[in-house]
């Protein structure tokens, strides 16, 4: 269905796409995945026709009917049913055709294309996608000029599902939309009959919508079977082969190079080493992993607070004399998890302000610790940095009392350190921004973080550092995200915010899912017992949060352990075999003093490898 070759790109002097190259199978659904930066969006223009690389070609199938969304929302006074209609520019030509023809043969020609395209029911069908998007029937009569960015990009979306392309090419859809809208645009395109090029940082949608990965790295692409889940463990794979054949090519090199420094310079042998000189040259390096920086994620845990944190007594909330929530009770405990589920424009983003104090109750009673420090990260802090300053700068401002050593180790937790700290906010990419806003709300190690979409700019593997450093986090956390995967991993409280109230739900995430997609219309709202229970179950899921978190510990330790030992035993090889390369420490010892020592490091190494293996074997029954 879609083959592209060789596609090269290179914008101000920097290769973008180095010779990318895939074959799409016919109907496939394909994830295409990689770091920000690695030019996903790029290639995907470049397939769409927007972009015209320096090099390669795309092929599809003649005629065939290609789908994107362009970058400008749509605007102007029509509505966002009257929008979505209009995408199916063959129904709207039929349909103004039919308002001027006066030969009978061409207008029943008209009316029997209409009949077979199914025009008559255009309109149910575009309003139930609009729907499933979060228009209701009142919002989908307003003019477009009455939304904002983020909603008008939500009926671009809607009109481009609504002309069923049979190529959809979809660049990151769900970064507009709430958890809901989310859930129903992946049930939506489980069931869509094209092929579909998506690129998505969800991994629910990566392991529930596509079956292939696309994964760009380096400016070239590699095509994998399966879901994300599946893709992962392949990567595994293949990154363990690398290593292995990396070690094997570097004792070989060693070798190589200790022989010609030996005999380089003697007469009998110099014609071998030269041999051996031009092998090194013909040796292609193999590239070691590289830790990336921009998985740095580690909040500082607060000094401890006795509960409760916040409760909310009958409270209302609201702006102005507008009333968005009433009848608050809520209590928030030091170990809580706790994630607010409901449409976007139900409540969710007042009631977070409310509890980080940035609005006052307009009725009944909100209490908090004396003591308390809150963290609230938003979209708006991210793009409200000077881009003209630099991470160091920003913090520095902040942290006006603390020493440069201080400033500088809040900014490496986050992943900036040496010349990343002096780097201009302006050349920082959108998830190095985002880290960056976290690093400035947690400066004070807050006792609540409250996060608000805090994924948006993240790549899979970024989030899944963050979901890390979130369960190693001692503090209490509120979130309002719509990536289940994150959800589920860090939240053990659920708060449903509709209709002017904020209610517990009593189910699981996965019952909240059938609830949204109409699998199962009873809301779980825990207006009426069960409080101990769920007070329970919080509180075990806190102890399995902080168990985790040792056992992560435990892992961490002791793989660095093995990394320093597996030195220190090729070290003692050397000095053993090669008695000339020997490190200081070694030179003087015996053969039977370092065959001892040698025994001594392998059996530490070994202890470590079990502590190593029990850790991450416990790690996973509890994620199970």
């Amino acid at each position: 269905m879609l083959n592209f070759s060789n596609i090269t790109v290179r914008l101000g002097g920097t290769v973008i796409l180095d010779g990318a190259t895939a074959a799409l199978p016919p109907g496939a659904r394909v994830g295409m995945i990689g770091r920000n930066g690695a030019g996903k969006s790029t290639l995907m223009k470049a397939i769409a026709g927007l972009l015209e690389p320096d090099d390669g070609s795309v092929d599809m199938p003649r005629g065939a009917r290609l789908g994107y969304i362009a970058q400008e929302a749509p605007a102007g006074s029509e509505t966002p049913l009257d929008t979505v209609l209009a995408a199916d520019t063959e129904r709207a030509a039929l349909l103004a055709e039919a308002e001027t023809a006066d030969e009978p043969d061409r207008i029943g020609e008209i009316h029997e294309r209409l009949n077979m395209i199914e025009a008559h029911s255009a309109p149910a069908r575009a309003a139930k996608i609009l729907i499933g998007l979060g228009f209701d029937e009142e919002a989908q009569q307003q003019p477009m000029d009455s939304f904002s960015g983020g909603w008008r990009m939500r009926v671009a979306l809607a009109a481009l599902l609504f002309s069923q392309p049979e190529l959809l090419l979809l660049d990151e859809p769900s970064n507009h939309l709430d958890l809901e809208a989310t859930l129903w645009l992946e049930n939506f395109l489980t069931s869509y009959q094209a092929t579909i090029l998506v690129i998505s940082h969800e991994r629910d949608l990566l392991n529930n919508v596509v079956d292939h990965i696309l994964h760009l790295q380096g400016g070239k692409t590699t095509l994998y079977p399966g879901g994300y889940d599946a893709f992962e463990k392949q990567r595994a794979e293949r990154q363990a082969q690398m290593a292995a054949s990396r070690e094997k090519q570097l004792a070989q090199r060693e070798k190589l190079q200790a022989f010609v420094d030996r005999w380089g310079a003697k007469a009998h042998s110099a014609k071998q080493a030269q041999s051996r000189v031009k092998a090194l040259s013909r040796m292609e390096p193999i590239a070691a992993a590289i830790e990336d920086p921009s998985l740095s994620f580690h909040f500082p845990s607060p000094a401890e607070l006795k509960p409760p944190l916040i409760t909310l007594d009958d409270a209302a909330v609201g702006y102005g004399d507008n009333i968005i929530l009433s009848g608050l009770n809520l209590r928030l405990d030091p170990d809580d998890r706790t994630a607010l589920l409901g449409r976007n424009g139900n409540g969710k983003t007042t009631l977070a302000r409310l509890l980080a104090s940035q609005l006052d109750p307009k009725a009944g009673a909100m209490n908090k610790s004396g003591k308390l420090t809150v963290g609230y990260f938003t979209q708006y802090q991210v793009e409200e940095l000077d881009p003209t300053d630099t991470p160091l700068e920003h913090m520095t401002r902040l942290m006006k009392d603390a020493k440069p050593g201080a400033v500088r180790a809040q900014l490496g937790r986050f992943g900036f350190s040496g010349d990343k700290a002096t780097m201009k906010v302006g050349k920082l990419s959108g998830g190095e921004r985002a880290r960056l806003a976290l690093a400035l709300i947690t400066r004070d190690a807050p006792h609540l973080l409250i996060l608000d979409e805090p994924t948006n700019h993240l790549d899979v593997d970024a989030r899944e550092a963050l979901v890390h450093a979130l369960n190693e986090y001692s503090g209490a956390v509120i979130m309002v995200s719509h990536d289940r995967h994150m959800l589920e991993l860090t939240a053990d409280r659920l708060v449903m915010v509709d209709s002017g109230k904020a209610n517990e739900f009593s189910g699981s995430l996965n019952d909240y899912t059938d609830f949204v997609l109409g699998r199962n219309q009873e809301v779980k709202s825990a207006t009426g017992g069960g409080g101990g229970n769920r007070k329970e179950e919080r509180r075990l899921a806190a102890e399995r949060r902080k168990q985790q978190s040792e056992l992560r510990k435990t892992a961490s330790s002791a793989e660095k352990k093995i990394e320093m030992l597996g030195k220190k035993l090729s070290a003692l090889d050397r000095a053993m075999f090669d008695p000339a390369s020997a490190e200081q420490e070694h030179a003087d010892l015996t053969m039977t003093e370092l065959m001892k020592l040698r025994a001594s490091v392998q059996e530490e190494l070994e202890q470590n490898e079990a502590v190593w293996l029990e850790a991450n074997e416990a790690l996973e029954m509890a994620n199970a």
